[in-house]
């Protein structure tokens, strides 16, 4: 198979706090992963990320300090620029916005799209703030989604229902300022057209798709924009913190972070070159069509690189010669919840990547994460959990399976490889699934599935340890030494092959585990054949995965706010107040999935006279054809709501499930419709 030039990119996280746990499951670790396996195999590959430095979050972060956004980027980039390094993310270069490389790349875009007339010059309402005196950016505002009815709705995007909507259209708005309600004020700003490039874009994800099979989270998200038809889209704003709109009457403006901030990709790898004294370095990856670019991002990002970026990139291709290479693919994970909720700064819920880093080595936190890695729909990280994956499987499965190989070798071979002696059907078999794991280990990280990759190598540990059992060394090398040997000698080749499969997986103990098999790793394609040779020198082994002790994990469970660990007070009501709530038994006659939303259906519910609507966020844990002829049970007398346009009357009872889920209480047939349930 030719070799492949690859592109990788990171989203660029906000230089405005700490990373933590749920950063590292979603756009970084699998990125890396995916790297490391790549350069294995040989691949021209390189690795971008940078800090965006220019969001409205850097200036949140800054007015509740009292400090300049300065301050406050340069704490946060070298602050997480240190914690990526010691999680072992393997970036090829980790720029900045705020540099002057990049405030050059965005400037050439704007120019270039403004020069030849693209950028279409209008006034609009935008909310200002009479009390601070400004306009309000997107994050400056916060009110109620006119789609969906969040609360917690920016002005004019929800990230809950992913809707975009026009700030007038914003409910109940408050500024995040002075918390004023904020009055829509007329100012002038350059728009994108966006609209322009809807055919070019619904191709383009059509024909990616067909080539290299997109997650269907991605297209759902990309369809449901292209059905409601783009718009065009400020490329401005009316702000100080920012890069500068270079032409003449701009004064006060800066370009929108959400056009320049994906630039940043371009601007790290320019950077890379002048560090290397390369200066056409970059163009070798961004301006070759045979590039293979691949952007790992968090759910969140999906319209910037599944849409925007892609139209800006290809608004630049049709006015220029040099033209830029598209994502071939986008694999956005869904997010990682800590101990049941959402991450939370404010609510002190959550643990800081350094702070992690401080109690556990960083391949602990890898390999949990890698195995519980939220690809297709979001996932938790318990500490109990996290132990429980160090203990029973870093620990009781490969490091035993470790150990207990080399323990033997020492002992009864001096530490030397032993010869293979005659092989007996267990052997040949076992060989057969060490070669056979390296082919269907890259299959999967080549689909992105990083997950079950990393799952499956451990399986091969597991394989390992059950064939040591069956061949009964410590019986053979009293009885059979020859015999005994050729075991180990098959153990050893599968410990060989753990670590290299290992390697981008745990790249910190897989070093460590190469210096005791005395060797380096290898090409991918040479993985799972013969590497130790007959009287090969091993060194001493070591624990790699000493286990973690109970008391080390309660110490953090019980550093986590009590409020949030133990169970709420319970505000007691009376018999007569139970009474005015009306549980009801209702048939589901109809099902169907809201568009535009992941997590919403629509159902159609009969009691006994009487069908209703009712909307249900249950869509990820049900197929609408799963529920119809159900019986169920619904709050039926609950005031009626609007969710994503559609009225709900009334709420269906459900409970949360071990693995996060959602399961809906459900009726024997034999019960009539709108039986009241006492």
């Amino acid at each position: 198979m030719a070799k492949e030039k690859v592109l990788v990119t990171s989203a660029l996280p906000y230089a405005n706090g700490p990373i933590h746990l749920g950063h590292l499951s979603g756009a970084y670790l699998p990125a890396d992963i995916y790297v490391r396996y790549k350069r294995l195999n040989g691949d021209d590959v390189i690795y971008i990320c940078g800090s965006d430095e220019h969001g409205v979050p850097i200036t949140i972060s800054a007015d509740k300090e009292k400090v300049s956004p300065q301050v406050i980027i340069d704490r946060y980039h070298y602050q997480n620029k240190k914690a990526f390094e010691r999680f072992g993310m393997s970036f090829d270069n980790y720029s900045r916005t705020s540099l002057p490389v990049h405030h050059e790349t965005a400037k050439e875009f704007f120019l270039e799209f403004y020069n030849r007339g693209l950028l279409i010059e209008k006034k609009s309402l935008q909310f200002f703030d009479d009390k601070a005196n400004m306009f309000l950016p997107d994050r400056y505002v916060e009110g109620t989604c006119p789609k969906c009815g969040n609360t917690e709705a920016r002005s004019d995007e929800c990230e809950v229902c992913g809707s975009l909507y026009d700030p007038s259209e914003l409910l109940n708005p408050k500024s995040k300022i002075s918390g004023s309600t904020p009055t829509l004020r007329e100012t002038s700003h350059y728009y994108f057209p966006l609209g322009k490039y809807q055919p070019a874009l619904e191709k383009y994800v059509d024909e990616m798709n067909a080539k290299y099979g997109w997650k269907d989270n991605v297209l759902q998200y990309c369809r449901g924009w292209f059905k409601d038809g783009l718009k065009d889209r400020a490329i401005t704003r009316d702000l100080d913190w920012g890069i500068k709109v270079p032409v003449e009457g701009a004064a006060g403006k800066v370009i929108y972070v959400w056009f320049e901030a994906v630039l940043g990709y371009i601007s790290s790898t320019k950077e890379l070159s002048q560090i290397k004294n390369q200066p056409e370095l970059w163009k070798k990856y961004w301006q070759d069509p045979n590039t293979k670019y691949i952007a790992f991002i968090g759910k969140d990002n999906v319209v910037f690189h599944t849409i925007i970026f892609p139209a800006i990139l290809m608004a630049w291709n049709e006015g220029n010669n040099e033209k830029y290479c598209l994502p071939q693919n986008v694999p956005a994970n869904e997010f990682l919840n800590f101990e049941g909720k959402k991450f939370s700064k404010s609510r002190n819920w959550g643990i800081d990547v350094d702070e992690f880093l401080d109690l556990f080595a960083p391949d602990l936190l890898r390999y949990t994460l890698a195995a519980n890695l939220p690809e297709t729909r979001d996932t938790d990280f318990y500490w109990k959990e996290f132990q429980l994956r160090n203990n029973s499987e870093l620990a009781d499965i490969l490091g035993n399976f470790i150990n207990r190989t080399f323990t033997f070798v020492f002992k009864h071979f001096d530490g030397k490889v032993p010869s293979l002696g005659k092989l007996e059907k267990i052997d040949e078999e076992m060989l057969k699934e060490i070669s056979e794991y390296p082919q269907r280990v890259a299959n999967l990280f080549e689909r992105y599935r990083i997950r079950d990759g990393v799952n499956e190598i451990m399986n091969l540990a597991r394989d390992g340890n059950k064939y040591f059992n069956d061949t009964e060394p410590w019986k053979t090398v009293k009885s059979d030494k020859e015999r005994c040997g050729t075991t180990l000698k098959i153990c050893l080749q599968t410990i060989y092959t753990l670590a290299e499969l290992f390697s981008p997986v745990l790249p910190f103990s897989t070093e460590k585990l190469f210096i005791m098999l005395n060797s380096k790793p290898v090409d991918w394609k040479d993985c799972g054949k013969s590497q130790l040779k007959e009287g090969h020198q091993l060194n001493q082994s070591e624990i790699l995965f000493p286990k973690i002790e109970d008391e080390k994990i309660e110490a953090q469970i019980n550093k986590l706010p009590e409020s949030e660990t133990q169970k709420e007070k319970v505000e007691m009501i009376t018999y007569d107040d139970f009474m005015k709530t009306q549980l009801r038994v209702a048939e589901v006659i109809e099902a169907e999935n809201v568009k535009k939303s992941e997590k919403l259906l629509r159902l159609k519910v009969k009691l006994d006279n009487e069908e209703r609507q009712v909307v249900a966020g249950i869509a990820k844990s049900y197929k609408p054809q799963d529920l119809i002829g159900k019986k169920v049970v619904i709050v039926a007398n609950l005031q009626p709501a609007k969710l994503m346009g559609l009225e709900s009357k009334g709420m269906i009872l459900a409970v949360e499930t071990k693995d996060g889920g959602l399961q809906v209480l459900t009726i024997p047939e034999s019960v009539n419709n709108g039986t009241r349930v006492k």
